[in-house]
Order: C-alpha cells, then sequence, then structure tokens
C-alpha cells in the first residue's frame, strides 16, 4: 500500500465511496475495502475524512444535491406551458446528471436500515412533491389538485425506481406523450416535444420518437 505518496482526494474516496453504495449497499462502504480498490492505504483515508460516519454524510449531501437539488430546479425552469412544466422535469428521467436513479435506489435501500437515513428521505419526498405542486399552481391549479398531480408524478416515478424497471429508451420514449397527457390534462403540442427529444439528442437517435408525436402516421 502507498503509505508515503499520492494519498487520493476527497473527491476520489467520495466517488468510489458511491460506486461501492450503488453496486453493493451501505454495508460495502467501508474504509479498508475502499483503500483496496484505490490501492491506497487505509491510513490515506484519514487525511480527509474524520471517520466512516462522515464519509456516509458526504454520500447523503451528494445525493440531496444530485437527486434533490436538481428536480426542484427543473420543476422552477421557466415554461410557457403547464406541459412545457412537466417536460422539464422529465428532464430528470432521461438524465442521469440530473437525476441518478441507482443512487436514489441505493439511499432508499439504506433507508430500510437506518431510521436517521428514513427521515432524510422522508425530508426529501415532501420537499420534491412540494416543488412539483408549487409547479402545478404556478400553472393555476388550487393547492389540493396541484398536490394530488405532484404525488402522481412522483409516486410513479419513484416506483418505477423501486421495481428496478427495466424499460429501454424507446419504449420510454412511446409513453412520454400519454404520460403528459395525463399529469397535466393536456395534450402536448408537436414543437413542445419536439424540443423536449431534441434536448435529449433523441429526434435522430431513436426512430420511435417521430411516431409517438401527436398526429404522427
Amino acid at each position: 500500500m502507498n503509505e508515503t505518496g499520492w494519498r487520493g482526494s476527497p473527491e476520489v474516496w467520495l466517488e468510489t465511496a458511491y460506486a461501492s453504495l450503488v453496486e453493493g449497499g451501505v454495508e460495502a462502504v467501508r474504509i479498508q475495502p475502499l483503500a483496496r480498490k484505490l490501492k491506497l492505504s487505509r491510513t490515506s483515508f484519514y487525511w480527509f475524512f474524520k471517520d466512516r460516519e462522515q464519509l456516509l454524510d458526504a454520500l447523503v449531501d451528494r445525493w440531496r444535491a444530485k437527486n434533490t437539488d436538481n428536480l426542484v430546479a427543473r420543476s422552477r425552469a421557466y415554461a410557457e406551458t403547464l406541459v412545457e412544466a412537466v417536460l422539464n422535469v422529465f428532464d430528470c428521467w432521461l438524465d442521469r446528471e440530473l437525476f441518478d436513479s441507482q443512487f436514489e435506489f441505493a439511499i432508499r435501500s439504506w433507508a430500510l436500515q437506518s431510521p436517521e437515513i428514513a427521515v432524510e428521505v422522508r425530508r426529501a419526498d415532501e420537499a420534491r412533491i412540494a416543488a412539483l405542486a408549487e409547479m402545478f399552481m404556478r400553472f393555476g391549479l388550487e393547492p389540493l389538485p396541484a398536490d394530488v398531480h405532484a404525488r402522481t408524478i412522483y409516486l410513479v416515478q419513484i416506483g418505477y425506481i423501486s421495481m428496478k424497471s427495466d424499460e429501454d429508451i424507446n419504449t420510454r420514449v412511446r409513453r412520454i406523450p400519454d404520460y403528459v397527457a395525463i399529469y397535466t390534462g393536456q395534450t402536448p403540442e408537436p414543437r413542445e416535444l419536439d424540443r423536449f427529444f431534441a434536448r435529449h439528442n433523441l429526434l435522430a437517435d431513436a426512430p420511435a420518437v417521430a411516431r409517438a408525436l401527436p398526429g404522427a402516421r
């Protein structure tokens, strides 16, 4: 083991901890196995983190910033219509840089073993649902219907994650217009869908997208 040279960095240790959490659950996030993966000494870890608990706290912070903060931000992004607002949120379901479903599953699995993490998950759920409800209220819905619409969007997606649903991209893309129609009560305009698919580079890569647009033959 490397006792005197490079010791890694906080980001390197955290990234390795993240990979271990996703692959093996929280019990896999232990200092010695992480050190072996990095080919570093166990003592190198303590240059950056006081103990394992501080590393676990950093993982929770990373999950909160990645999944909750990005989802809230997309719910507040500029949109001319409710359909566009919902499609902004859907960016999270197609872009892992905005929302990491594997990370979400790992944290929720951890919450089944830890009351403290369960509290974190409840707080995240409340914040995300509140942000989605606020989005619907911006477009004229009363608080109760807005809350129901928000829960419908959110709980369906969490269900996808919890069930580890294996849905290929073409199938997902074909379903998006109908999901949007159900969530908003409005049929998406082709131009709204075009912009959404284009920013995910799907129009050229997924022929089924064209067939998913309303009015397509």
